[in-house]
């Protein structure tokens, strides 16, 4: 479908990248964002967001909040924001609002390729808060709205910064990199590119197909010792990724992220010693979804624009665009 597309979350590396190809085939589009937008906005100022919306014919609901937020700010910005969008969309008579959620929302399950149907089982803030906008978008569904939710892995392109640009500043460096434990788990990603392609799909998609919940990711992923192997042969220094053992790393890594001394988060170090994979058959089936890129295709797009564009880390970590502070884990890549 063309016609006009209201992405909130418009200054983002997803809102962003979508509004340029929603674009270039021909949608008339309006981003909205804090900063930095066509149209400046809090997602949760729903009067402001219902005037913005009228006349669409569908948003993408992109605009989150990191798992590095506060973890009022979470909920807040993730489960009050959805309700806000949504209620705008259902007020100004928008036919189709496209919700993008997360992976995250279950939790760290056993289950892998993990299906749609797989029980949501949040494990922390964030994911807590997923989960409850899932549960929100729900309800505007059944209201009567058209509501594809799309639950994307992590995923890279130009822009992604976050923790990856500490793998890839300590590979510029010529420095190996820590893996907790031996790395054989596999952990799948996804490309930028892929995700978007998912987007327009639902975007064109009959509301049987559209209104339903869908896993998106990469259909090729190797462990994640070769994924960021891949990293370190590309920064061409000859370095290897270096195990540690898992028990006292986590320990150590957890400690520091509780005093504030280390960007990383708790369900971040679990979701890295066991497989964590979904199943992305109903997406292919159903929608037509086809990933084009790997896991490695991904990270490795990724760190080349990192070495063209790569700035100064931002303090706080506030958008997946800024490259987090590493803290005292700045201290542990001089025996790398």
């Amino acid at each position: 479908m063309a016609g006009r597309v209201v992405v909130t979350g418009g200054a983002g590396m997803l809102g962003s990248t979508l509004c340029l190809r929603l674009a270039e085939t021909g949608h008339d589009v309006l981003g909205v964002d804090l900063v930095g937008s066509d149209a400046v906005a809090d997602i949760r100022d729903t009067a402001r967001m219902t005037a913005l919306v009228a006349g669409a014919d569908a948003v993408v609901h992109c605009a989150s909040a990191l798992p590095s937020y506060p973890d009022d700010e979470i909920r807040d910005v993730i489960v009050e924001g959805t309700r806000s969008v949504l209620r705008a969309c259902l007020d100004a008579g928008v036919p189709r609002a496209v919700h993008i959620s997360s992976t995250a929302v279950y939790g760290l399950p056993k289950l892998v390729p993990t299906p749609e149907d797989h029980p949501r089982q949040p494990v922390d803030p964030y994911s807590r808060a997923k989960t409850a906008a899932e549960e929100v978008a729900e309800k505007f569904r059944a209201d009567g709205l058209c509501v594809p939710i799309l639950r994307p892995k992590t995923f890279l392109g130009p822009g992604r910064m976050g923790l990856f640009a500490m793998l890839f500043e300590w590979a510029e460096e010529g420095r190996g990199f820590p893996m907790l434990g031996r790395g054989d788990t596999r952990i799948q990603m996804l490309s930028i590119d892929d995700l978007v392609d998912a987007v327009l799909l639902v975007l064109r998609a009959p509301d049987e197909v559209a209104g339903d919940t869908y896993n998106i990711a990469a259909s090729e992923f190797a462990t994640l010792r070769q994924d960021f192997q891949a990293v370190l042969d590309a920064a061409g220094h000859g370095k290897r990724v270096v195990a540690l053992p898992a028990r006292p790393a986590l320990a150590v890594l957890r400690l520091l992220g509780r005093t504030g001394l280390s960007p990383v988060y708790d369900r971040l170090l679990y979701k890295l010693l066991d497989d964590s994979y979904v199943s992305v058959d109903k997406a292919r089936e159903r929608l037509g979804f086809e990933p084009r890129r790997s896991n490695r295709d991904a990270i490795l797009a990724t760190y080349a624009w990192w070495r063209e564009h790569a700035g100064p880390p931002s303090p706080g970590g506030r958008t997946s665009k800024d490259a987090w502070r590493q803290g005292a884990l700045s201290l542990a890549k001089f025996f790398f």
